[in-house]
């Protein structure tokens, strides 16, 4: 797949264009964003998503379509995962419901930013080292190991080393200020919550791109893919944080779907990289419409199952002798 310059710069300026919609219409006058302006804006980027889709499938081809659709796909599965430390972090700094939006929305262009280049350097790594496979495939089987374990919790948040090294930098301020990220108090200047929880969310979703990226490049080997489905599902991410609220603690296994994702993607890279080598026959490949078909298969059945137990839980504390 050969992507030019200008298309490389007419999505990046695409992006923006949506980023400045979304500054303009949700984040000019801050204000508590509803459910049912969050479900407007997700089905908003979902379509932009499948439309962007719709092109790369039209004018590149059937395979890059899937790819893409599959790599879209288990970055936004990963990315509702995410949601927990998110709000977990705002809980911790206390963010007032007016200012959730623009906190998420500079913390996961930050991310994006910084994702990038993790995105440059993982295709030039893949295009001259076939052992990065075997990297990318561990990283993935470790991270989907220790989801099982259940080592991926967030009961707590405890600042990364971004974020405390910000603190040495700067003092903090006691209170938020609007949007401001600096202010002066007493002739001192002075860093406000704002500006912190905007760097606690950018940091630790860089930290989530570390299973995120090389999962993507399980599924494609193209940057402009790679860079593309992760840009409409951080793009999407925000809307859904306010539209999902306290119904993500409802998809009770999600972490497992996730893990199994994680881990036969991880496979499907040490597979790849096996048949590049010339060790295992061409029919242990994995193929593009069998990585869509599991993944779909995978988040439906751990979307349907959680929901059931929930709706079992549930009825059975109702009628339990407590409850009456």
């Amino acid at each position: 797949m050969t992507v030019p310059l200008w298309l490389w710069a007419s999505t990046v300026a695409g992006l923006l264009v949506l980023i400045a919609i979304d500054l303009v219409i949700v984040d000019r006058k801050p204000h508590e964003v509803t459910a049912r302006e969050a479900l407007r804006w997700v089905a908003f980027y979902v379509f932009c998503a499948i439309l962007f889709g719709a092109g790369v499938w039209i004018f590149a081809g059937h395979d890059p379509g899937v790819e893409f659709f599959t790599g879209y796909l288990t970055e936004y599965s990963l990315s509702v995962d995410n949601l927990f430390i998110f709000m977990i972090i705002m809980a911790s700094f206390k963010v007032p419901a007016i200012h959730q939006h623009r906190v998420l929305l500079v913390g996961i262009l930050l991310a994006l930013a910084m994702r990038s280049v993790f995105i440059a350097v993982g295709a030039a790594l893949i295009a001259q080292f076939v052992w990065v496979f075997f990297l990318f495939g561990g990283v993935l089987l470790w991270t989907a190991v220790s989801m099982l374990r259940g080592n991926d919790e967030h009961e707590e948040y405890r600042e990364n080393a971004v974020t405390r090294w910000a603190r040495r930098l700067y003092p903090v301020s006691d209170s938020y200020d609007g949007h401001r990220m600096f202010v002066r108090r007493g002739g001192r200047r002075m860093m406000t919550p704002m500006f912190l929880v905007i760097i606690a969310i950018g940091s630790a979703d860089l930290l989530f791109a570390v299973d995120s990226i090389p999962a993507i490049f399980g599924i494609t080997q193209e940057a402009f893919l790679v860079f593309t489905a992760n840009a409409f599902a951080l793009m999407g991410l925000r809307q859904l944080y306010f539209l999902l609220g306290g119904l993500v603690n409802k998809l009770v296994y999600l972490s497992y779907g996730l893990a199994v994702i994680l881990a036969f993607i991880g496979a499907k890279l040490v597979l790849h990289a096996l048949h590049e080598y010339h060790v295992v026959p061409d029919w242990l490949d994995i193929n593009n419409w069998v990585s869509l078909g599991v993944i779909v298969g995978v988040l439906t059945l751990t979307t349907v199952a959680s929901l059931l137990k929930v709706r079992r839980d549930a009825a059975v504390a109702e009628h339990s002798p407590a409850a009456s």
